[in-house]
């Protein structure tokens, strides 16, 4: 998936190389939204991202440029679940220079959080020391990921971070 995301991202992201890592709990639409950005369609998956899978994590941290948290919207019963996975992640040392991209998925379920709900819920007025944005996405109908991804490519050419 790795060359996927490269090719994905170029079209983006021009020559400059940058390491992404795409997280989020199980169910979130990680998936869907890696499916959507490089085919343009929707694929059936299996949920990646249980507590058992969490700790390897860690293992793509070194070199990270980005980090891109993918955040179920509807999942309100999870919701601090996923805000102390997203606050674990960012105490990592290796990734205290990654500029952050939230996105709040599946915004078209009903009872789905917006983006102030989000932003509330995971606390991210607590960031402070590195560059974050959040946006309203539907993995399933493609909304919300490029005006997201548009906003990462332009931090990260700036340098910012």
């Amino acid at each position: 998936m790795g060359i996927l995301f490269t090719r994905m991202f170029s079209s983006v992201f021009g020559n400059k190389e940058a390491r992404i890592l795409v997280l989020g709990l199980d169910n979130a639409g990680k998936t869907t939204i890696l499916y959507r950005l490089q085919m343009g369609e929707v694929v059936s998956t299996i949920p990646s991202g249980q507590t058992s899978i969490r700790p390897y994590w860690r293992c793509y941290f070194p070199n990270t440029q980005a980090v891109i948290y993918v955040v179920d919207s509807s999942d309100t019963d999870r919701i601090g679940v996923a805000k102390e996975e997203f606050h674990a992640i960012l105490e990592e040392e290796e990734l205290k220079g990654a500029v952050v991209l939230i996105f709040a998925n599946k915004q078209d379920l009903p009872g789905a959080l917006d983006d102030a709900a989000v932003t509330e819920a995971l606390e991210l007025h607590k960031i402070k020391s590195r560059q974050w944005a959040i946006f309203k996405t539907c993995a399933v109908k493609g909304e919300g990921l490029f005006e997201g991804l548009d906003w990462l490519s332009n931090t990260l050419k700036s340098g910012s971070g």
